[in-house]
């Protein structure tokens, strides 16, 4: 039976949650067995910068991180599911894929 596999990513944790709780509950209410929301390892790019603007003066940095949370939902191929989840509203800070698994 063909999977379906969705990617959500996002910096912002908590839209991220929302909408895997969406999901979710989308594939419960039409009681289809779900695997996930698994959450994959955060990723974190880090800049540091000096602060002075000319690059003389004191040496004292500033540090910038991001964060990119993952989440895997793991769910069998089930039209109705897939148009519901089609029709959700996403919001533009998170990321989504959706891959059909044999």
């Amino acid at each position: 039976m063909a999977k379906v596999r969705i990617k959500l990513k996002s910096i912002d944790i908590k839209k991220l949650n929302e909408l895997s709780s969406e999901i979710k509950e989308i594939a419960t209410k039409a009681g289809t067995p779900i695997s996930g929301p698994i959450p994959l390892p955060t990723k974190k790019l880090k800049i540091t910068t000096r602060k002075s603007p000319c690059g003389d003066g004191t040496a004292t940095f500033d540090n910038y991180e991001m964060r990119i949370h993952t989440r895997l939902i793991d769910l069998p191929a089930n039209d109705r599911v897939l148009h519901a989840i089609m029709r959700l509203y996403i919001p533009r800070s998170v990321t989504i894929k959706i891959e059909m698994k044999e």
